[in-house]
């Protein structure tokens, strides 16, 4: 592959990388607010001891679970683009080596 080739592949995946870290960053803080609304709706819920309280916890929970599973995306897909990357200077370090 042409070391420009591979030198555009490589500002591509670190865009990417630095867009999906921006957003896994977002996610993170959204999530820590969603777990502690879980908590306090959790609680409440105890207290008021009613069908509609538990309704409330359950919805409140499975909104913090859905941002979890998001968040546990993000970094998947945040690990899997500083493969590549490393993989992409190793490659480029490879070629400037054997000239």
């Amino acid at each position: 592959m042409s070391q420009s080739l591979l030198q555009r592949r490589l500002v591509d995946v670190a865009e990417r990388l630095k867009r999906i870290r921006a957003e896994l960053a977002v996610t993170e803080e959204q999530l820590g607010f969603l777990e502690e609304e879980a908590e306090n709706v959790r609680l409440r819920a105890l207290v008021a001891e009613t069908p509609l309280a538990d309704v409330e916890a359950r919805d409140a929970r499975r909104h913090a679970d859905a941002q979890a599973r998001h968040a546990d995306s993000l970094r998947t897909t945040v690990r899997e683009l500083e493969r590549e990357q490393d993989a992409l200077l190793d490659r480029i370090s490879a070629e400037l080596s054997a000239r």
